[in-house]
């Protein structure tokens, strides 16, 4: 028996979740289509404008602002009901599973499309292990009416259907429901989705004994893997084969699939690396594209200024003097401005000699430490030491996290230091933006014990651009994580405000800071410098993207500390403007 459970927990997932996406898909394009008419009806209404838009960006965080926005001021049942499934898609794509079943319950029958809402109700109870309740949903959209993508939609609650009796241990349901789903895929020469159906089949099959019967469809499975796109199937069909052929003892062939499998998982990896290459050369080429217009731009200017002094002083003799002196005058202006581009761009250049200096050192560092315990995890690994096992992948979970923050960072200093971030400043509900970002780093605080307090004011707005909002607080309570200890405290509040500025304070009881750190971590430079405590990875690169996005946002920054007692972090927002 527990050949069977091993193997089914591997592929009955990975088959589930390419059915929910392949339905997403489709029935999203139809869904997409009626919600931007719905916007375009109800124009005027710029909350709803703006939730519809994010929803089809797929930025769900902006998404769930705006239709929280939109729900608070209108009743129209409609935009109601597009706002709901908004939130509630949103909400699942985030792994927000009760908030989402709260909003998808919340829609009312009448809905276009109350059926994709029981269908996700649905999808929510199966990937919860809720089978009976996943049943009951998918049941019950078999008995609404629908008007359009019924074989598609039929297929797939068809297979969910099986799924969830496979799940229940009701085998000769599951294989009915199964078989229906998998001839109506067949007929519609679906690949992608009858790779998955006939894993489905093959397992149901398993979980019996019946292995003869599990066996072809494995390998049905496996040749048809070999006409499609998709690394994930082609490795799940490999590794299927892989058990087929350790469970009958042919251990070369088996060898072989493990060996298929490894590839399609480098082939995985190497895509992705080529696409993020090909993405940061396009930006390197645009850059140095956009250089040389300039270049040439500034050059045409010159010769045609060059060209005008030239006429103008040829024709008017009269008075050349005066033009001398106007050019003369002209060329020590420009002469300071190069001047000053030069000592600017020195500056730069210096801060980008020293930031690659200090990111490479911090990245080797990171990428050293995952290499020196990824050889103690192998060591470990055979010696199946378990315990050890553990704290080194955690060990290494937080390197990876602490080399994605930098790099992350990184990306977004760039982008602020040659003005191509997005930055829009609005009115924002400042007790809902620190919750969106606290929901990451729970799981970092309790992993250090750490005691979380969240008193921040619901009757605050601040009128601020919220990505780089967010990217501030995002920074300082990674810090404040990060210098904490064991059974620390961290707390996030408001203080009285004034009448322009709204006072944010993120406190820690972590190691805190003299004076002089802080005197540096406050100056007002461009370059950066590497902090003392090298036993925390930083390059200073967080503080100072934090200073640049405050100061962007009409704000301002101050710091409270004292060593080994804590620090208080005190970020003055613009108050949001009324015109009474």
């Amino acid at each position: 028996m527990m050949r069977i459970k091993l193997f089914n927990t591997l592929i009955l997932f990975l088959s589930c979740f390419i059915l929910f996406s392949q339905e997403q898909s489709h029935i999203d394009q139809l869904l997409e289509s009626t919600i931007k008419k719905a916007a375009i009806k109800h124009k005027e209404n710029i909350n709803f404008n703006k939730t519809v838009t994010f929803f089809v960006e797929k930025k769900w965080d902006s998404t769930i602002v705006y239709s929280m926005k939109t729900l608070s001021v209108n009743k129209n049942p409609e935009i109601v009901d597009y706002c709901r499934y908004c939130r509630g898609f949103s909400f699942r794509n985030k792994k927000l599973y009760n908030e989402a079943k709260k909003e998808f319950n919340n829609i009312s029958a009448s809905f276009l499309f109350y059926y994709k809402v029981k269908v996700n109700l649905g999808e929510i109870a199966l990937e919860q292990k809720e089978f009976e309740t996943a049943l009951n949903y998918f049941k019950e959209v078999q008995k609404l009416p629908y008007k359009t993508g019924y074989e598609l939609k039929n297929s797939i609650i068809l297979h969910n259907i099986g799924i969830c009796y496979l799940h229940l241990k009701k085998f000769s349901e599951a294989e009915e429901y199964l078989f229906r789903s998998s001839k109506i895929q067949e007929k519609q020469k679906d690949s992608l989705l009858l790779i998955g159906s006939y894993m489905d089949l093959a397992n149901l099959y398993y979980e019996q004994y019946k292995d003869n019967q599990a066996i072809p469809y494995f390998e049905k499975a496996y040749h048809l893997s070999k006409m499609v796109n998709s690394f994930d199937l082609k490795r799940a069909a490999a590794v299927n084969m892989a058990a087929v052929e350790e469970n009958r003892k042919n251990f070369p062939l088996a060898l072989t699939y493990r060996k298929e499998f490894e590839q399609w998982k480098d082939s995985l990896n190497d895509q992705n690396k080529v696409w993020a290459i090909a993405e940061v050369e396009k930006k390197f080429a645009v850059k140095q594209k956009q250089k040389e217009v300039d270049v040439l731009a500034a050059e045409n200017k010159l010769k045609a200024a060059e060209r005008n002094g030239f006429i103008i002083s040829s024709v008017l003799l009269l008075i050349l003097f005066g033009a001398g002196v106007y050019f003369y005058r002209q060329k020590i202006r420009n002469n300071k401005i190069i001047l000053a581009q030069k000592n600017e761009l020195d500056e730069l250049n210096a801060t980008k000699d020293k930031l690659f200096s200090i990111v490479s050192h911090d990245l080797r560092s990171s990428v050293n430490a995952l290499k020196t315990s990824n050889g103690k995890l192998i060591e470990n690994l055979k010696s199946k030491n378990f315990s050890e096992l553990d704290v080194l992948l955690h060990n290494n979970s937080d390197i990876a996290n602490g080399a994605y923050n930098l790099l992350d960072n990184l990306l977004n200093w760039a982008l602020l230091q040659t003005k191509q971030a997005y930055f829009y400043q609005e009115s924002l509900h400042l007790s809902s933006i620190v919750q969106h970002v606290e929901y990451n780093y729970k799981p970092l605080m309790l992993n250090k014990n750490i005691n979380y307090k969240n008193n921040v004011a619901a009757s605050d707005y601040v009128f601020a651009d919220m990505d780089s909002l967010k990217i501030i607080i995002r920074n300082l309570l990674d810090n404040a994580i990060k210098f904490s200890q064991e059974n620390g405290t961290i707390s996030i509040y408001t203080r009285p405000s004034s009448d322009d500025f709204c006072f944010l304070v993120i406190e820690d009881t972590g190691s805190g800071m003299n004076a002089a750190t802080k005197k540096e971590l406050l100056k007002e430079t461009v370059l950066l410098s590497k902090k003392k405590n090298d036993e925390n990875i930083g390059t200073g690169l967080g503080m100072q993207l934090c200073k640049s996005m405050i100061h962007k946002n009409g704000g301002k920054l101050d710091i409270e500390s004292e060593e080994n007692v804590g620090t208080k972090i005190i970020i003055a927002l613009q108050k949001i403007k009324n015109n009474g």
